[in-house]
This record gives structure tokens, C-alpha cells and sequence, in this order.
């Protein structure tokens, strides 16, 4: 009976893989569509609408055309490093995908590590069988469910996207890609220290590094989005960078590079690199609504009691205005010099973090011994952040601009 359980277990995963796999890739190749027609309104034209009733088939031709398009690899790259690359930016983006919860999720149980057979026989108690085993038998939204240490996955298989891009970079033998290369190096390094410190705030109030057990957390709480403000900023902030969208695609700018790491690319090696970089905005879309804006849950609308239907209408839902958002800004904010980008992570943002996951251990503590509720303890972790805004913006105000 166990090995059938397991089996059907094996199966529901491997059709979960299947699924995800096939929606992520016509969901980014209709990303692009998307943020063309988002292109076209701002600035007032028309966009794709010739192929299909209004531009609907637009992706498949692009595909199509990607895979029939001539691959030329010049003959002075490193062939091997060069054709690595568009593999490692794309399996990188979508191995992320594992922890990130696409849908309806529950929390699981809370059962701390037997050190030995007796201690096994009070902790695994009939109830606490029940419970894991009526867990177990639930479906979860995820690749990889309960896993506990979901966050540090997630960075460790994420920064090794930056090796598909020096790689890409450098084996192309092009002034050109190897500055793009080495700003993508240095970037990248940069905003995973703000992005992992605004984290570890969240971390420290909901007490896991599961991302299931932080949807539980916002749904008996409410959304980290009220307790920590300034993180959900700092966070919104780096994953810009992360994914090397404008105001941060100084890794390709058109304008002084060419086309950065991937200008030698063609075919279907330079819609990898497209592929990867619209799954990353996917997989930090999912991880930003899941750690402050509570994930599926959305009050009278989306409860534990809903239908899982419901919760994937609003979890996808969320999803989409924060892709929306990141279009839209494209189009907003102008190019930042480089050292004014890494000046805002190392002047800025990494200050204001650390400053933020203070605040929190502070606050947390006193909660703690003073057996504080939890909406005092929001009220103060919500005028404290707002209050670390506004200081940082008057400093900002009266510090003297960089020199060109």
C-alpha cells in the first residue's frame, strides 16, 4: 500500500512538471506579446496585429520563426562556453519554478525531529499521523512541496542564472558582450544583498523559511505587505535588477552595447536568453505576491474554504499586475548610469535593509516579552518602515548628486 501511495504520488508530480513546463513557456511567449501591445498604448501606436485576430498568433509565428531562422555561431567564440550559455540562463529560471507555490497551497504540519525510538513514539502520535497523512493526501500547488528551506533554494539556483550570462558574455570573444557580461556580474552580486536581507525580516516574523508556512502565516496575520513595507519596496527594488529590466538593463543597452552578452546570438540560442529572462520575471512575480501579498488569499474572495479554482483566479491574478507593472515601468523610468546603479545598492538599499531587519529583531522582541498583539505590532513595524522612507528621502534630497 505505501509503494502505490508513493507511486501515485510520482505520477501526480511528474504530470504537475509536464503542465507547468508547457504553461511557462506559452505563457512567456505571450508575455512578449503583451508587453509590445503594453509598448505600443504608451506610446500611442498600434502594435502586433496582423497575424491572427488582433495579434493573438503573433507568438506562435515568432516561434516558428525563431526555429527556422538561420543559427550562425561566428567562428572566433568558444564554442562550447557559447552554447552552454542560453542553456544555463533558461534551466536556471525554470529549476526556480520547484519551491515557488502556483496556485492553492496548506501549511504543513509542525512536528519537530525524533532524536530516538522512544522520543518517535511521543512525537508521532496517532493524531499527528492523521494530520500529516489528511496533508498528504491533499493536493499542493507546488513542484516541490514542504520544503523547508524553500528561500535558500530559490537564491542558490537563481544567482546561478549570472554564469549563463558571463558565459555568454565571454566566450563570445566581443568588447561588447564582455562589458555586458561584467555589469551583469556585478549587478546581479550587488541586489541579492538587499534582496535576501528585506527577506530575512519576513523570515524572522513568520518563524520559516516555507513558503507554504508564510501563506499561513498572512492568512491568520494578514499580508507582510502592512508589516513590512519598506522590505516589500526594497524587495520590488532588486528584483528589477535581478532581471535585468529598465531601469537596470545596463547588462544589454541598446544604446552603448549593442545588444550586450547576447549580441553574437541568433536563432534559436537568443530566445533562450528571452525565454530565461520572461520565466525569472514569472518566478519573481509568484515569490513577491506569495511573501507580502498573501500568496492565493485575498479578503472575501479567496479564503481556506474557497474553491481551489477561486485561489488560482487570484493568485494568477496578482501575478499579472505585478508583470504589468514591470512593462509599464519599462516605458516610465529612464536608464541609470552604472555607478549610479551600483550606487543605490550599496548606498541605498543595503544600508535601509540591514536598518529594516533591525527594526524587526528589535520589535519582535519586545513583542515577545511584552506579549504584544499582533496589530501593535503591525502598527509600529508599519510607522517604523514608513519613518525609515522618509528619512532616507530627505537625506537624499539634501546629499549632493554624483558627478557625470
Amino acid at each position: 500500500m505505501h509503494y502505490l501511495y508513493d507511486t501515485e504520488h510520482f505520477w501526480w508530480t511528474i504530470i504537475t512538471v509536464a503542465v507547468i513546463m508547457g504553461v511557462l513557456q506559452g505563457t512567456c511567449a505571450y508575455l512578449i506579446l503583451l508587453e509590445r501591445k503594453v509598448a505600443a498604448w504608451v506610446q500611442d501606436r498600434i502594435g502586433p496585429n496582423r497575424v491572427g485576430p488582433f495579434g493573438l498568433l503573433q507568438p506562435i509565428a515568432d516561434g516558428v520563426k525563431f526555429l527556422l531562422k538561420e543559427d550562425i555561431v561566428p567562428s572566433h567564440v568558444d564554442k562550447v562556453f557559447f552554447l552552454i550559455a542560453p542553456a544555463i540562463a533558461i534551466g536556471t529560471a525554470t529549476l526556480a519554478f520547484a519551491v515557488v507555490p502556483f496556485g492553492p497551497t496548506s501549511e504543513p504540519p509542525q512536528v519537530k525531529w525524533a532524536q530516538s525510538t522512544t522520543e518517535a513514539a511521543q512525537v508521532y502520535t496517532p493524531e499527528v499521523v492523521k494530520e500529516k497523512d489528511e496533508y498528504n493526501d491533499r493536493y499542493q500547488a507546488v513542484i516541490a512541496p514542504h520544503v523547508d528551506i524553500g528561500f535558500l533554494f530559490l537564491f542558490a539556483v537563481s544567482s546561478l542564472a549570472v554564469y549563463g550570462i558571463i558565459l555568454g558574455g565571454w566566450s563570445s570573444n566581443d568588447k561588447y558582450s564582455l562589458m555586458g557580461a561584467l555589469r551583469s556580474s556585478a549587478q546581479l552580486i550587488s541586489y541579492e544583498i538587499p534582496m535576501g536581507l528585506s527577506i530575512l525580516g519576513v523570515v524572522i516574523l513568520t518563524g520559516s523559511l516555507n513558503l507554504e508556512r508564510i501563506i499561513g502565516a498572512q492568512l491568520n496575520h494578514g499580508w507582510n505587505v502592512v508589516y513590512q513595507p519598506l522590505a516589500c519596496l526594497l524587495f520590488l527594488t532588486s528584483i528589477f535588477a535581478e532581471c535585468n529590466r529598465l531601469p537596470f538593463d545596463l547588462p544589454e543597452a541598446e544604446q552603448e552595447l549593442v545588444g550586450g552578452y547576447h549580441t553574437e546570438y541568433s536563432a534559436m540560442k537568443f530566445a533562450l536568453f528571452f525565454l530565461g529572462e520572461y520565466t525569472h520575471m514569472i518566478t519573481t512575480s509568484f515569490l513577491f505576491v506569495t511573501l507580502f501579498f498573501g500568496g492565493w488569499h485575498l479578503p472575501w474572495v479567496a479564503t481556506p474554504e474557497s474553491f481551489w479554482v477561486v485561489k488560482l483566479i487570484v493568485f494568477a491574478g496578482k501575478m499579472f499586475l505585478i508583470i504589468l507593472f514591470y512593462m509599464l515601468v519599462r516605458w516610465t523610468l529612464p536608464r541609470f548610469r552604472f555607478d549610479q546603479l551600483m550606487g543605490i545598492a550599496w548606498r541605498v538599499l543595503i544600508p535601509l535593509s540591514l536598518a529594516n531587519l533591525l527594526v524587526v529583531m528589535v520589535v519582535k522582541e519586545v513583542a515577545l516579552t511584552y506579549g504584544w498583539a499582533n496589530w501593535a505590532q503591525a502598527v509600529v513595524l508599519f510607522a517604523l518602515s514608513v519613518g525609515l522612507i522618509v528619512v532616507t528621502g530627505a537625506l537624499a534630497l539634501r546629499q549632493r548628486p554624483l558627478a557625470a
